[in-house]
């Protein structure tokens, strides 16, 4: 796999499973959104690749904010989601970001030691 999106959900939110999917989601979507705007030829590559995709999880907004610093400053496309406030969180809580899609080898850098969801 050379090219994939990782997501980044926060677990100290307790969010329900179907509230979690719905925020990864978010973060996917917006993150191709990104890609393609700053990385048009990437999305290409990953959509060649069958659009590979990797959920990880921080224990922390401080971690999660961190991390899009980190992608951020390696020119990755990076996008967070910031909750509506509609169901089971407060309006504006930043849940998860989504990286890439981007070359492995970059993305790995960042988030290789985080564990799966």
């Amino acid at each position: 796999m050379n090219f994939k999106q990782v997501i980044v959900v926060r677990k100290d939110l307790r969010m329900g499973i179907g509230k979690t999917s719905a925020q990864a989601a978010h973060a996917a979507v917006l993150a191709v959104e990104e890609c393609k705007r700053v990385h048009s030829t990437w999305l290409g590559s990953w959509f060649a690749e069958g659009q590979p995709k990797i959920v990880v999880k921080v224990n922390t907004l401080d971690e999660l904010l961190w991390i899009k610093t980190v992608a951020k400053k390696s020119n990755l496309p990076v996008v967070i989601v910031e909750d509506k406030g509609l169901t089971q969180i407060p309006a504006g809580t930043l849940t998860c970001l989504g990286i890439g899609p981007a070359p492995s080898s970059m993305v790995d850098k960042i988030t290789d030691k985080l564990k799966l969801l």
